[in-house]
């Protein structure tokens, strides 16, 4: 599975940006897809999580009620809709892909992951 991520920017706060994960190659496997992100010096953050079929989704406090994590099954596409943007927002955010019902939140759980993508939120 290759994951390609895209949607990073500058924007300011209380704006708004979405991020995108297109998924390729053995795509009929997926499970659960997720974004976390990460700081210079800081552990990678869980951010949300989808899964393909039943379209579960769980969402960190930090960003429950802001952001809104969907798929689009056809384009094995992940996106992740961030609105109220903060400055604590800023970071470098990664999709991943998990290949079973394991605990969404664990970076260990997740077997590929994208490139990572800047998103910089200015106050």
């Amino acid at each position: 599975v290759q994951l390609q991520a895209s949607g990073g920017g500058l924007v300011q706060a209380g704006g708004s940006l979405r991020l995108s994960c297109a998924a390729s190659g053995r795509t009929f496997s997926l499970y659960r897809m997720a974004w976390f992100r990460q700081t210079p010096g800081k552990e990678r953050e869980f951010v949300a999580a989808i899964t393909w079929s039943g379209g579960i989704t769980h969402y960190s406090d930090s960003v429950k009620g802001r952001f809104t994590i969907s798929r689009d099954n056809a384009k094995t596409t992940v996106y992740l809709q961030m609105n109220s943007l903060k400055p604590e927002d800023t970071a470098v955010y990664y999709c991943a892909h998990s290949p079973g019902n394991f605990q969404p939140t664990a970076v260990r759980r997740y077997d590929y992951w994208g490139q990572g993508t800047q998103v910089t939120v200015s106050s």
